[in-house]
């Protein structure tokens, strides 16, 4: 897939992915990405496009544990999110919604806001105006995860194949 660079630096909690004043507001995942990093950049949400790539600094999604972050970014188009470090929890609930994350200075030393990127998921590459960087190899059940749009479509998905295989087996 192809995209864009949008570059934020350390520290960008999970408040200011999400704001916390929509946290017990009922939204659908469109609605919260048409909030997604509305007091970073109030331009992300209008402009962000499928395909799109998040580079960032130290500890990304720091903060509370509120899983809309995840959620309004994937919502919102980005295929992944690459940074120098992740907090724990946003980590989790990313893979938990199927959103890529992987941990990579060099891209983030490398690449600025606007570049065109091209990511291939499978390869664990990251391609920029002719250059190449080798993304961290996701486990294989973590791209399980990813594949299924998510923990809870890849949970469904095994239970569907488990109780097929059980019928076979009686």
């Amino acid at each position: 897939m192809k995209g864009k660079v949008w570059k934020y630096g350390d520290n960008v909690n999970t408040d200011v992915i999400f704001p916390g004043k929509y946290t017990y507001t009922p939204l659908t995942p469109e609605e919260m990405a048409s909030h997604a990093l509305e007091d970073l950049d109030p331009e992300f949400a209008r402009l962000v496009r499928p395909g799109d790539v998040i580079v960032a600094g130290r500890n990304f999604g720091c903060g509370s544990s509120r899983e809309q972050a995840a959620i309004c970014l994937k919502a919102a188009g980005i295929q992944a999110v690459i940074a120098r470090s992740f907090a724990r929890i946003f980590f989790r609930n990313a893979i938990n919604q199927g959103l890529p994350v992987f941990v990579q200075e060099e891209v983030v030393a490398d690449l600025n806001q606007g570049d065109e990127v091209e990511l291939n998921l499978e390869a664990g590459e990251l391609v920029s105006g002719g250059r190449q960087w080798r993304l961290p190899p996701l486990p294989s059940m973590v791209l399980e995860i990813i594949r299924a749009g998510g923990l809870i479509p890849y949970t469904r998905q095994k239970l569907a194949v488990s109780k097929s295989n059980e019928g076979k087996r009686e």
